[in-house]
């Protein structure tokens, strides 16, 4: 895994191998030049999410294999698009995140404060 941090300035640790997420599909929301989305938030998805995520526009729970996406449910750990997760927030649907596994970069547009209010 290459080096990061996360939200609390600690070493970022894995989001979720089963589902496999990141956008290196590597496990972790570690981002880069290529991740225009920045999907750098780990997410512990809802059934409410995963039905505004899909009233947006982004179907989160159906399969494209093409993509190694497997489709998400309830209890799925996933790395989100920090865009999403706000957007979610915004309209309270934001699902609670794990800020040991959520990438520093995410400062940049959200307190730690916030981030705490949603931590699981």
């Amino acid at each position: 895994m290459r080096e990061a941090k996360n939200v609390l300035g600690e070493p970022l640790q894995p989001c979720s191998m089963a589902p496999l997420t990141g956008f290196y599909r590597d496990g972790s929301c570690f981002t880069g030049g290529e991740d225009a989305g920045l999907h750098t938030v780990c997410a512990e998805m809802t059934e409410e999410f995963l039905n505004f995520s899909r009233m947006v526009g982004n179907d989160l729970s159906t399969p494209i294999p093409m993509y190694r996406f497997p489709g998400l449910k309830p209890g799925d750990r996933w790395c989100l698009s920090m865009f999403r997760w706000i957007e979610a927030m915004e309209n309270n649907f934001a699902p609670r995140i794990d800020l040991a596994a959520t990438h520093i970069s995410v400062l940049e547009f959200v307190s730690l404060d916030v981030l705490r209010q949603y931590a699981l």
